[in-house]
C-alpha cells in the first residue's frame, strides 16, 4: 500500500479523480501528498467528493480561497480542517456550510479572517445543521416575537464543534468573540497571540464545557476579563502567559477545582497568590516563569503538594525559597532557569525522588552542588549551561542511569568531562555547546550508541573527530557549528546519517563542492551552512533534485 501511495504521490498529474476508492486511502494519498508538499490548486480537484474525514493543510503552500470549493465538497464526512498559515479570506469560509459535522477547526496565522467571517462561520455552521429553513420553523414555532439574536441563542448546543484555533489573529476582536457564546459544546479554544480580544471574555462564560483555554501573549487581557471564567468549572486547562493579570485576578480562579495546568508567565503576580493556587485541588502543572518572584511569601509553596511540573525561571528566589519545596514530592519537574540559587540550596531537593526533569541553567551552582543530585536517579534531563561546573563535578552524575538529556554548555568542559559520561549509555540527547571537545574527546561518543541530539560547538574539532560520530546512526539533531576546521570531508564522513532532520555546520570551510555528500540525506528538513563557502542557490539545486523534504536552509 505504502509503495502505491508513493508511486501515485509521483504521477499525481495522471489521476483526474480518487472518489471511486474508499474513503481510507484517499485520505492516505491525500495525507502523503500533503506530507511532501506535493499538493496543488490542481492535484487538489483529484480529492473533489472523496469523503474525507481531515484535511490537515497548515503545512501545505498556496491554501487560499479557491480551493475552498474542494474542501467543501467533502460535505458531512468532514470532521476537522487544518488551514494555519493560508491566504483563506473571510469569503472563503462560506463554503464550509454544508460541512455540519466539523470537529475542529485551526485557522493558525490566517490573518486574512476577521470579526466578519468569524460570525459567518458560526452562524452558516449553526444554521446548516438543521437545514437551511431551521430558522423560519424555529419562528413559525415560537409563541412570541424573536430577531436574530434572541434566535442565535435558542439554538444553543446545535453544533458539533469541539475544537477551535485562531492563534496569531490581529483582526479577531472582542466584539468579533460573541461569535463564540453560540459554540457551548467547544472543548478547546486557542487565541494565543490574539491582541484585540480584551474584553471579549464575557462572551464565554456559557461554555460551560470548555476544558482547555489558551490565551498566551494576549497583553490585553486584564483582571476583569479574568473575572468572566469564574464560572467554567470544567476548565482543566488555562494558558495566561505575559497578560496584565495580576493577584486579583488568580482569586477568581479559586472555584476551578479540575484545573490542572496553569500558565502565569510573565504576569506581574506575587507570592501572595499562592493562597488562591493551594485551594485548586488538581492542581498539578504551574508555570511562573519570569515572574520575578522574590522570597516573600514563598512559604505558600509547601501547601502546594500535588505539584507535578513547576516551572520558576526567571525569578529573584534564592535558597531561602528552596526550603520550602522540599515537601513537594510528587515533583517530575522542576525549572530554576536564572534563580539567585547556589550549591548549599540544592540541598532541599534531594528528596525529591521522583524528579524527572531538573533545569539549572545560568545559575550560581558548582561541582559542589551536584552531589546533592547523585541520589535523585530517576532523573532524565538535567540542564546544567552557564553554570560554574567543572570536568570534576560531572563525575558525581555518572550514577544517574536514567539520564537521557545533558546539557553542559559550560567553557569548563573538556574532553576528561565527556570521559566522566561514558556510564551514561542511556543519553539521546548531550549539548557541548561551547565546551572544549578536541578530536580525541569524541572517543567517548562511541559509547552513546542511542544518541538522537549531539550538540559540539566552539570547539576544536577537526575531519579527524568527525569519524567518531559517523557511526552514531540514531542521530537526528547534529550541530558541529563553528568548528573552523571542518571540512568537505565531514559531509562525506556523515552522508551515512541517513535519519538526520536537522544539520548545522556554520562557520566552518565547507564549499558548494562538498553538497554532493548530502544526497543520501533524504529526510534532511532543516540545513545551516552560515558563513561558509555556499550559496542559497546551491543549496535550492540541492533542494529540488535530491532533499525534497528540505524547508528550512540557510544562507536563503
Amino acid at each position: 500500500m505504502e509503495l502505491c501511495i508513493q508511486n501515485i504521490r509521483e504521477d499525481i498529474d495522471k489521476y483526474s479523480t480518487f472518489s471511486m476508492l474508499p474513503r481510507d486511502i484517499s485520505q492516505q494519498i491525500f495525507n502523503e501528498l500533503v506530507y511532501s508538499q506535493r499538493l496543488t490548486d490542481i492535484s487538489l480537484e483529484a480529492f473533489r467528493d472523496c469523503a474525507l474525514q481531515d484535511l490537515h493543510l497548515g503545512e501545505c503552500p498556496g491554501v487560499n480561497d479557491s480551493w475552498m470549493d474542494v474542501i467543501s465538497s467533502q460535505g458531512v464526512s468532514l470532521l476537522s480542517v487544518d488551514l494555519s498559515g493560508s491566504d483563506v479570506t473571510d469569503s472563503g469560509l462560506i463554503h464550509l456550510k454544508g460541512c455540519t459535522n466539523l470537529q475542529a477547526l485551526n485557522f493558525n496565522y490566517c490573518d486574512q479572517i476577521s470579526d466578519l467571517g468569524l460570525n459567518q462561520l458560526v452562524l452558516m455552521i449553526l444554521w446548516s445543521l438543521n437545514g437551511l429553513n431551521v430558522e423560519k420553523r424555529f419562528r413559525a414555532n415560537s409563541n412570541r416575537p424573536i430577531d436574530s439574536c434572541t434566535f442565535k441563542e435558542e439554538i444553543l448546543g446545535l453544533s458539533n464543534l469541539t475544537s477551535l484555533s485562531f492563534r496569531r489573529n490581529d483582526s479577531i476582536t472582542a466584539q468579533g468573540m460573541s461569535a463564540f457564546a453560540s459554540l457551548v459544546n467547544l472543548v478547546k479554544l486557542d487565541l494565543e497571540r490574539c491582541p484585540g480580544i480584551g474584553g471579549g471574555l464575557v462572551h464565554l462564560k456559557g461554555l460551560t464545557k470548555l476544558e482547555s483555554l489558551n490565551i498566551k501573549w494576549c497583553n490585553c487581557i486584564t483582571d476583569a476579563d479574568i473575572k468572566h471564567l469564574s464560572g467554567l468549572t470544567n476548565l482543566k486547562g488555562l494558558q495566561i502567559s505575559c497578560s496584565k493579570l495580576t493577584d486579583i485576578g488568580i482569586s477568581y480562579l479559586k472555584g476551578l477545582h479540575k484545573l490542572n495546568l496553569l500558565n502565569l508567565e510573565g504576569c506581574p503576580v506575587t507570592a501572595a497568590c499562592l493562597d488562591t493556587l493551594s485551594a485548586l485541588a488538581s492542581l498539578l502543572y504551574l508555570n511562573l516563569n519570569r515572574c520575578h518572584l522574590s522570597d516573600e511569601g514563598c512559604e505558600g509553596f509547601s501547601k502546594l503538594r500535588k505539584l507535578k511540573v513547576l516551572n520558576l525561571g526567571f525569578s529573584d528566589i534564592t535558597d531561602a525559597c528552596l526550603v520550602h519545596l522540599k515537601g513537594l514530592t510528587n515533583l517530575e519537574s522542576l525549572n530554576l532557569d536564572s534563580c539567585r540559587i547556589d550549591d548549599e540550596g540544592l540541598a532541599n531537593i534531594t528528596g525529591l525522588q521522583r524528579l524527572k526533569c531538573l533545569v539549572l541553567s545560568d545559575t550560581e551552582v558548582g561541582s559542589t552542588g551536584l552531589r546533592h543530585l547523585s541520589g535523585l536517579t530517576n532523573l532524565e534531563s538535567v540542564n546544567l549551561s552557564f553554570t560554574m561546573i567543572t570536568d570534576g563535578g560531572i563525575r558525581k552524575l555518572s550514577g544517574l542511569s536514567s539520564l537521557k538529556s545533558l546539557n553542559l554548555d559550560a567553557r569548563q568542559i573538556t574532553d576528561s568531562g565527556l570521559a566522566a559520561l561514558t556510564s551514561l549509555t542511556g543519553l539521546t540527547h548531550l549539548d557541548l555547546f561551547g565546551a572544549r571537545i578536541t578530536d580525541f574527546g569524541t572517543n567517548y561518543l562511541r559509547n552513546f550508541k542511542n544518541l538522537q541530539s549531539l550538540e559540539i560547538c566552539g570547539g576544536g574539532l577537526t575531519d579527524a573527530g568527525v569519524r567518531n560520530i559517523k557511526d552514531l546512526s540514531s542521530l537526528l539533531l547534529l550541530n558541529l557549528s563553528q568548528n573552523c576546521n571542518l571540512t568537505n570531508k565531514s559531509l562525506e564522513l556523515i552522508s551515512g546519517l541517513t535519519r538526520l532532520v536537522s544539520l548545522n555546520m556554520s562557520n566552518s570551510r565547507i564549499t558548494s563542492a562538498g553538497l554532493k555528500h548530502l544526497k543520501p540525506l533524504k529526510n534532511l528538513k532543516s540545513l545551516t551552512l552560515e558563513s561558509c563557502k555556499v550559496t542559497a542557490n546551491d543549496i535550492k539545486k540541492l533542494q529540488s533534485t535530491d532533499l525534497p523534504q528540505l524547508v528550512s536552509f540557510r544562507p536563503e
